[in-house]
């Protein structure tokens, strides 16, 4: 599948130029594929938010967790993983902003389950998620 739906889980907070940067990166003519982002444009009220990006991720392919050096601050990070695995999504994470397999992962998320920034790597994390849980 050449645009598979893909919601990004990231920490609003600190994150969202590293997110915008990935996103962006991915729409250029010579990455091997491209990102229909998902994810939430806005800080959504509480009360809003799990029902929202519940409904988003289950509309989705895949999930992509940007792991940044703050994630163990990022609670919703941790929800939108357990949303995804109760939907069957697949998930990988791809480290951004200095972390690195040192670094803390959310809740959910397997260390051999994430990857550098690099286009090579993240297409092949995507050939193989596209085989997995409801894309079979």
């Amino acid at each position: 599948m050449a645009d598979p739906r893909t919601f990004i889980s990231f920490d609003y907070d600190h994150n969202e130029t590293e997110k915008n940067l990935f996103v962006g990166q991915s729409k250029l003519s010579k990455s091997p594929f491209n990102i229909e982002d998902w994810s939430s444009k806005s800080s959504l009220p509480q009360s809003q938010w799990e029902a929202i990006v519940k409904e988003k991720i289950n509309k989705c392919h895949i999930l992509i967790v940007l792991v940044g050096k703050t994630m163990a601050t990022a609670t919703g990070v941790a929800k939108e993983i357990q949303m995804a695995k109760d939907q069957n999504v697949p998930i990988f994470g791809v480290y951004i902003d200095g972390a690195n397999t040192s670094s803390n992962l959310p809740s959910g998320l397997a260390r051999n389950r994430t990857i550098d920034w690099d286009w090579k790597k993240i297409s092949d994390a995507i050939d193989q998620v596209m085989k997995e849980g409801k894309n079979k």
